[in-house]
C-alpha cells in the first residue's frame, strides 16, 4: 500500500505553495508584523477563492467538506510561508463547532466563513490548561469572566468561546460587555489575546457539546502539527541553501562535514514525522477512535523535533541566522508559540498516557 497525498491533495500543495510563495513573501509577513495585529482580510479573501477558507464546510453551504487531511496540506503551506492566517481558528476549529449547531443558526455562519466574508477566533485553552483568574461562566444568560491566549480574535467577526467541557458560546466581536486586549508574543505571525466579558448576551449556546470539544482539540492539533511541520521543514531549505552560497576559505560551507551532518540530521529528524502527520490527519475520518491518541502523538513529538532543527538551522546560518534582517527568526519563533498553543508535548504525553491506560486520569 502507497500510504501518501492523492493526485488532488499534490495539487493542493503546490497550488498553495505556488500562491503563497507569489503572494505572501516574506517582505509581507514583515509589513504585517507592524499592524496592531497580524493577518490581512485581503489575504483571507484570496484564500477563499482558492476554496482553502471553505475546506471543511458542508457544501449546502458552499464550501469542499472535504477531509481533514486536506485541511492539513494547506495548514502545511501557511506554516512553510509563515503566514499570518486565521486558517487554525476559522477553517478548522469553528467550522466544527458551528457544525453542532441546528442549520436554522449555523447556515449562515458557515457560508460566510466559506466565502471569506467572516473570520472566527475561537477562545479554549482554559479546556486544557488554567491560568490564576482563568475561566468563564454562564450565569442568567449572560457570560462573564476571562479566556487567556485566545486565538485570531483581533480582526475576527465572532468568537467561539469555551464555557466548561460541554458548553460552548457563540459570541459577537462588538456585543456590549465585551473586550479584547491583544497579548504581544515572540510570534509576530499570530494573533492572540485575553478575552474580557462582562455579562455578555451570546448569539447562541452549544450544549451538550463534550464529543464536538474533544473532536475540535484533535483536529486543532492535527492542523497545529501541520503548521509547524511546514514551518521546519521551510527552515531546512533555507539552511541547505545558504550552506551552498555561504562561503568560507574559499569553498561553500556545505562542503564541510559537520555542515553536512547538521542539515543531514535535520532532515532525518523530519522526514519520519511526515508519515505520522498524514496518519493522524487519516485517522480524523477514517479511523476516529484513533484520533485522539494521534492527535496527541502528531503535536507532541514534531513540537520537539522541529524546536531542535529550528536551533539547528539558525547555527548553520551562524551569526548572521540571530538577526532581525535575516528573517529566519520567524519561523523560529512560529515553531515555538506552537508549541504550547493547543497543549504543550508534556501536557499532550501525559494525555496520551492516560488514553492508553499508563496512567490515572487527572
Amino acid at each position: 500500500m502507497n500510504f501518501g497525498l492523492s493526485e488532488d491533495q499534490t495539487l493542493l500543495q503546490e497550488t498553495m505553495r505556488s500562491f503563497l510563495a507569489d503572494q505572501v513573501p516574506i517582505e509581507r509577513v514583515r509589513d504585517l508584523r507592524t499592524e496592531d495585529c497580524p493577518g490581512d482580510r485581503a489575504l483571507w479573501t484570496q484564500l477563499a477563492e482558492l476554496g482553502a477558507t471553505g475546506i471543511l464546510i458542508p457544501e449546502a453551504n458552499g464550501g469542499s467538506d472535504l477531509s481533514l487531511l486536506d485541511a492539513v496540506v494547506v495548514s502545511h503551506a501557511l506554516g512553510y510561508a509563515v503566514t499570518p492566517s486565521a486558517f487554525l481558528s476559522s477553517s478548522v476549529l469553528a467550522p466544527l463547532a458551528l457544525r453542532a449547531l441546528p442549520e436554522s443558526q449555523s447556515s449562515d455562519w458557515l457560508a460566510g466563513i466559506g466565502t471569506g466574508e467572516l473570520v472566527f477566533g475561537v477562545a479554549l485553552t482554559e479546556l486544557f490548561s488554567v491560568r490564576e483568574n482563568a475561566g468563564i461562566r454562564l450565569e442568567n444568560g449572560s457570560l462573564s469572566g476571562k479566556s487567556m491566549m485566545a486565538i485570531d480574535l483581533c480582526k475576527a467577526d465572532f468568537f467561539i468561546v469555551a464555557i466548561n467541557e460541554e458548553t460552548l458560546a457563540v459570541v459577537r466581536h462588538d456585543a456590549p460587555g465585551l473586550e479584547v486586549n491583544r497579548l504581544v508574543t515572540t510570534d509576530a505571525t499570530r494573533c492572540t489575546s485575553e478575552l474580557l466579558l462582562e455579562q455578555v448576551v451570546p448569539e447562541a449556546l452549544i450544549e451538550n457539546a463534550g464529543p464536538t470539544i474533544s473532536r475540535m482539540l484533535q483536529a486543532g492539533r492535527i492542523a497545529l502539527s501541520a503548521d509547524t511541520h511546514g514551518a521546519a521543514e521551510a527552515m531546512i531549505d533555507q539552511s541547505v541553501a545558504y550552506a551552498q552560497q555561504r562561503k568560507q576559505f574559499g569553498r561553500p560551507i556545505g562542503s564541510f562535514q559537520a555542515v553536512k551532518h547538521m542539515c543531514a540530521e535535520m532532515i532525518a529528524d523530519l522526514e519520519p514525522a511526515r508519515s505520522l502527520l498524514w496518519y493522524s490527519a487519516h485517522s480524523f475520518d477514517a479511523m476516529p477512535e484513533e484520533a485522539p491518541l494521534m492527535s496527541c502523538h502528531a503535536l507532541a513529538h514534531i513540537s520537539e523535533i522541529s524546536r531542535t532543527i529550528a536551533s539547528v538551522a539558525t547555527q548553520v546560518h551562524g551569526g548572521i541566522g540571530w538577526t532581525d534582517d535575516q528573517n529566519l527568526h520567524f519561523w523560529f519563533k512560529r515553531i515555538g508559540m506552537n508549541r504550547h498553543l493547543l497543549g504543550g508535548p508534556e501536557a499532550l504525553r501525559a494525555e496520551a498516557a492516560e488514553l492508553q491506560g499508563l496512567a490515572q486520569a487527572s
